[in-house]
C-alpha cells in the first residue's frame, strides 16, 4: 500500500515567486523585527550570510531549505570574473523563478554594506517581484550595547558610516581628509584587518590621536565584547587583544566613558554592572533547533548568554497511515489529548493537507499536557478544552479519568515517552488509542564548529528538557558535562539524568520554560547568598547569631 507523501513545505501564494530581503539585526533574535520574523516563518527556501549566527537559524523551520552564501571579498579566487553580488542575486531570481517565497537573510540591514544593488539587479531583471524588509544596523546595535549615543548636542550632530574595507577593484579610497574633518561621530564597518591603514590615515589627516574609541566586537552574540581604547592606539590594541570580527568600531567624543578615564595606551571592558540574575552565565540549550526561542528569550532577558546546539531532532513518523487513520476518524472520540506542541503541529498539518479543518473533529474536545501545548492549539485556531494543573501524564489522568465512564480517547504523541497515561485510562475503563505524530530522534555526532564553540566559551548551565535529550546529551558532550550544573524540567527527566551517572542541580517546579528558568535563578540567588555569608567578618556573624538567639 502506498503511504501518503510527507507534508509539503509550505503552500505558496506566489506562483511567479517572490524574493524578500530582510535585515537580520546584529544577531541575537531578540532584535529581529517582528515583519523579519513573519517572512522566515512563511519561507520555502532562506539564503544566509554565513556571519547569521546559528541561534537566529534555529527559528526557521526544519522543514524549509536553507542555503549558505560563502563569504567572499574581491580578489578571492575567482572573484574577478563574477562580482559575488550578482552571483548571489541570480540564484535568488532562479529559486523564486520555481514559484518560491525566497528569504534573503542579510545581517544588520540589507542596505548597509550588504551588497545590495547587485544582488537586487538580476532579480529586477527577471521580473521577480521583491520586498526589502530592514534591520538594525549594527552601527545602532553597537552603541546601544555599550551604553552610549551616536550623536550628542554638545560634541557630535551628525553619524557618518564608512567601511575600514574599500573594495580593491574600486578606482576610490576612503576620503581620510574629510572624514578627519568632521565633528560628528564616525561608525567605522569591517574595520578588523585593516585598523593600522584607516587609523593612520585619520591621523595623517589631522584627527587627534587622543579621540576616544570604541569596540564592539561580535554585537549582542554571545561571546560580545565591547572595549575603549584611542585612535593612535587602537591599532595595537585589535593585535593585541584579538577582537574578533564582526566588529564596529566607533570613533569621536561620544565614545568617551563618563564613569572612568580614557587610558591611552590599553583597550579595557567599558560594560557597566549588570546586577540581573543571570548576569555572566552561559547556558547550553539541547531542545531541537526551532523550539528554543523562548527560553532563550527569558534567559537573554535576565542578563544570561544562550549557545543553542540540539542533541535530538524532530522527523514524521516511520509510516503517515496511523496518523491520517487516527485523523480521519477524530469526530469519533470523546478527548483527543496532545502530549506536546509538535505532537499538535503534526496533527493540524496533515489534517490540513488532507482538506480538512476544525469542524473535522465533531463534538471531540482538546486537552493539553501543558501550557506550550495549549499555546500550539490555539495558534492552530481551534479551542483546547482543558489543561490540567499538573503538566505531567499524571494530570491528565487526575483531571479526565474519573470524569466519565468508557470514555474513547486519543492520545497524539512522540514514538518515546512514557506508557503512564494509555496505561492508567484503559485501567480505569476507558477505550484508548495512542497515535505516533513524529518522532524525535538522538543527533549521532556534533560538528566540530558547535564543540569548538562550546570549549571556545565556556558552558555554566545546561538545560535538558527529556529523557532522551538527557541519554543524548550525556553522550554527546561526554566528559564537558561532568563541569556543568544542569538544569531538568520534570522529576522524569532528573531520573533519566541520574540513570546517566549525572546530578541535576536545579529541577523545575513547574515543566515549562518560565519553571526551568526560575529554577535557575532561584539556585544562583541561594549559591550568592550563601556566598555572601561566607565573606562577613566573624565578629557580624557572631552579631547575627546572637540576635538570633535573643529573638
Amino acid at each position: 500500500m502506498k503511504h501518503p507523501q510527507p507534508i509539503p513545505v509550505h503552500a505558496t501564494s506566489h506562483p511567479q515567486g517572490k524574493v524578500i530581503f530582510v535585515g537580520a539585526g546584529p544577531g541575537h533574535p531578540d532584535l529581529l523585527t517582528l515583519r523579519a520574523m513573519n517572512c522566515l516563518q512563511e519561507a520555502d527556501v532562506v539564503v544566509y550570510d554565513t556571519l547569521v549566527p546559528s541561534q537566529l537559524l534555529d527559528l526557521i523551520h526544519t522543514r524549509v531549505e536553507r542555503i549558505p552564501v560563502p563569504r567572499t571579498h574581491a580578489g578571492d579566487t575567482g572573484a574577478a570574473h563574477a562580482d559575488p553580488g550578482e552571483t548571489t542575486g541570480h540564484l535568488l531570481a532562479a529559486l523564486a523563478a520555481k514559484g518560491r517565497m525566497v528569504v534573503r537573510l542579510k545581517g544588520g540591514d540589507p542596505a548597509v554594506f550588504g551588497r545590495l544593488a547587485e544582488e537586487l539587479q538580476p532579480v529586477r531583471e527577471a521580473g521577480i517581484a521583491f520586498e526589502i524588509v530592514p534591520g538594525i544596523t549594527a552601527a545602532l546595535a553597537a552603541a546601544a550595547a555599550a551604553g552610549m549615543p551616536l550623536t550628542s548636542r554638545s560634541s557630535a550632530s551628525s553619524v557618518t558610516i564608512l567601511t575600514g574595507h574599500e573594495a580593491e577593484e574600486k578606482n576610490a579610497v576612503i576620503d581620510f581628509q574629510t572624514m578627519a574633518g568632521l565633528s560628528g561621530t564616525l561608525a567605522i564597518y569591517m574595520g578588523v584587518e585593516q585598523a593600522d591603514a584607516w587609523s593612520r590615515g585619520l591621523i595623517a589627516a589631522g584627527k587627534s590621536a587622543d579621540t576616544p574609541v570604541t569596540v564592539v566586537s561580535r554585537c549582542s552574540w554571545p561571546d560580545q565584547q565591547i572595549a575603549v581604547t584611542t585612535l593612535g592606539a587602537c591599532a595595537a590594541d585589535f593585535d593585541r587583544c584579538g577582537w574578533p570580527s564582526p566588529a564596529v568600531v566607533i570613533v569621536g567624543e561620544v565614545s568617551q566613558p563618563t564613569e572612568q578615564p580614557l587610558q591611552k595606551s590599553s583597550a579595557h571592558p567599558t560594560r557597566a554592572h549588570d546586577d540581573r540574575p543571570l548576569a555572566g552565565q552561559r547556558v547550553l540549550l539541547t531542545r531541537p533547533s526551532g523550539q528554543a526561542e523562548e527560553l532563550s528569550a527569558r534567559i537573554h532577558s535576565l542578563g544570561g548568554e544562550c549557545l543553542h546546539v540540539p542533541t535530538i531532532q524532530i522527523e514524521p513518523p516511520l509510516s503517515l497511515e496511523p496518523l491520517d487513520r487516527a485523523i480521519g476518524l477524530a469526530d469519533t472520540f470523546d478527548w483527543i489529548v496532545f502530549a506536546s506542541a509538535n505532537g499538535v503541529r503534526a496533527f493540524v498539518e496533515r489534517m490540513r493537507t488532507a482538506g480538512l479543518d476544525g469542524r473535522s473533529l465533531g463534538t471531540a474536545r482538546l486537552a493539553a499536557i501543558g501550557p506550550a501545548t495549549h499555546r500550539a492549539i490555539a495558534q492552530a485556531g481551534l479551542t483546547c478544552n482543558l489543561t490540567p494543573a499538573l503538566f505531567r501524564s499524571e494530570g491528565i489522568v487526575d483531571a479526565l479519568g474519573h470524569s466519565m465512564r468508557g470514555g474513547r480517547f486519543l492520545l497524539v504523541r512522540a514514538d518515546h515517552g512514557r506508557d503512564l497515561m494509555r496505561r492508567k485510562l484503559q485501567w480505569l475503563g476507558h477505550h484508548v488509542t495512542e497515535v505516533v505524530a513524529y518522532r524525535s530522534v538522538a543527533v549521532e555526532a556534533l560538528d566540530p564548529k558547535s564543540l569548538a564553540a562550546i570549549d571556545s566559551r565556556g558552558i555554566d548551565w545546561v538545560i535538558l528538557t527529556s529523557s532522551l535529550n538527557a541519554e543524548a546529551s550525556a553522550r554527546l558532550f561526554t566528559n564537558r558535562i561532568l563541569c556543568w550544573k544542569i538544569a531538568s524540567i520534570s522529576p522524569v527527566t532528573s531520573a533519566a539524568i541520574a540513570t546517566c551517572q549525572l546530578t541535576t542541580t536545579a529541577e523545575a517546579l513547574e515543566a515549562t520554560s518560565q519553571g526551568l528558568v526560575e529554577a535557575i535563578v532561584d539556585y544562583e540567588k541561594r549559591m550568592s547568598e550563601t556566598s555572601a555569608m561566607k565573606t562577613l567578618p566573624l565578629q557580624t556573624l557572631a552579631h547575627a547569631a546572637d540576635s538570633s538567639k535573643n529573638e
